[in-house]
């Protein structure tokens, strides 16, 4: 069980991490804010925010889960 668990946080931290590393940098951007000065691509920060809720969940079941429990 707890080797499942383990591979199960590492894949989940993974999605997490290309999920929000993709919406950040690569993916299309979410707004553009035109001022006098310039026009700049904002990024779509909810997938941001829930691809780093991802890498942190998987993370931290994939540590708790290596930790196991001593009897």
């Amino acid at each position: 069980m707890r080797v499942v668990l383990i591979i199960l946080g590492v894949i989940l931290a993974a999605v997490g991490g290309v999920l929000a590393y993709r919406s950040f940098f690569i993916e299309p951007h979410a707004a553009i804010v035109i001022s006098n000065a310039e026009v700049r691509e904002v990024p779509n920060m909810a997938r941001v925010a829930g691809g780093l809720a991802l890498l942190a969940a998987g993370a931290g079941v994939a540590f708790f889960a290596a930790l196991g429990r001593r009897r």
